[in-house]
């Protein structure tokens, strides 16, 4: 948790394998995961991992809009190796898990802010991945919105064992966590 230039992005792009740590620094950085240190692994490892092992909720959603939820849904399934039948159900069952079996054929514009979020945390969460990644999950949403995000993530913290690293700057969604960790100018305050 911290304000807007904290470098929580930044982190989150980081642990997420999007963006390589500074390999220059004493000491070197070490991302483990697994038994393998991701900070020096090559591109087309670091790729494989993240669609097998890690989701992803951004702020903006990211939906393709001319897909629909379970093609956007599905689409995550079949980048990490599902053929396309397999993406589909897993797609469908996932919709299921945020509660959108009902709105799997509605395009982005058809749902509401609440709706495409939810579609974007089934997107994560398609391939079970061990890690959840949010980056600002609930910037673009209403506080009634916001409760049901967080009530989801909750509920897969809590009932499925998924580990969520979740950035934001709202004090309201902080309080919501179990731990916070916070951060100023690219380095970690405190622990709460």
């Amino acid at each position: 948790m911290g304000p807007s230039g904290c470098g929580k992005t930044t982190l989150m792009h980081i642990l997420g394998l999007l963006q390589p740590p500074d390999l220059d620094s004493d000491p070197p950085p070490h991302i483990t995961i697994g038994d393998r240190d991701a900070a020096t692994m090559p591109d087309r490892e670091r790729t494989r991992m993240r669609a097998r092992t890690m989701g992803f909720v951004f702020q903006a959603f990211n939906l393709v809009p001319t897909l629909t939820a379970i093609e956007n849904v599905s689409l995550a399934a079949e980048y990490a190796g599902s053929s396309r039948s397999k993406a589909m159900d897993a797609g469908r069952t996932t919709l299921d898990w945020v509660g959108l079996a009902d709105r799997a054929d509605h395009r982005p514009s058809e749902l509401s802010g609440g709706e495409q979020q939810r579609v974007a945390i089934a997107r994560a969460l398609v391939n079970e991945p061990e890690l959840l990644l949010a980056d600002e999950p609930s910037g673009n949403l209403d506080s009634a919105s916001t409760a049901e995000v967080l009530e989801l993530l909750r509920h897969f913290n809590q009932e499925r064992g998924q580990t969520i690293v979740l950035v934001t700057h709202d004090p309201t969604v902080g309080a919501a966590c179990t731990r916070v960790h916070s951060m100023l100018d690219g380095a970690f305050l405190q622990d709460e």
